[in-house]
């Protein structure tokens, strides 16, 4: 079992003051102790790295860098993938959607990932099981 990892996932762990950390790291330390196979993809990659870089500082960059980037299996997006997120995000029409999620959306489907450790609540709407379990009215 495959388990895709999100942006939300990701700057809760580099960060020690998001809401997110412990919980973050509880379900990351479990992950790796099961040597569950994990997928993002670069667009997720290059979200996670600019929001720790502008957000965190340089120290929290190099250590997504070295620390966490190489226990993913980064899946990169081709064009195919990208317009079909695009399409998918416009036929929305919501603002608090992004094409870095679309194009999650995709790859999962494509790849048949059913779980995401995300604190997303958008990956719940689109039916994938989210890590930690995320109710749609847990907005």
């Amino acid at each position: 079992m495959r388990v895709f990892v999100d942006t939300s996932a990701l700057f809760a762990l580099l960060s020690s003051n998001d809401i997110n950390h412990e919980s973050a790291w509880s379900i990351w330390e479990g992950l790796l102790r099961d040597e569950t196979p994990l997928v993002c993809s670069n667009y997720v990659v290059v979200e996670a790295a600019a929001l720790a870089q502008r957000r965190l500082g340089m120290e929290a960059l190099r250590a997504f860098r070295e620390c966490v980037c190489p226990m993913l299996d980064v899946e990169w997006v081709d064009r195919a993938t990208h317009d079909s997120a695009e399409t998918a995000l416009v036929t929305a029409n919501r603002r608090s959607l992004s094409l870095v999620d679309c194009t999650s959306f995709v790859i999962m489907r494509r790849l048949g990932i059913a779980e995401v450790f995300t604190f997303d609540v958008h990956f719940a709407e689109q039916g994938f099981v989210c890590l930690p379990e995320m109710r749609l009215h847990d907005r």
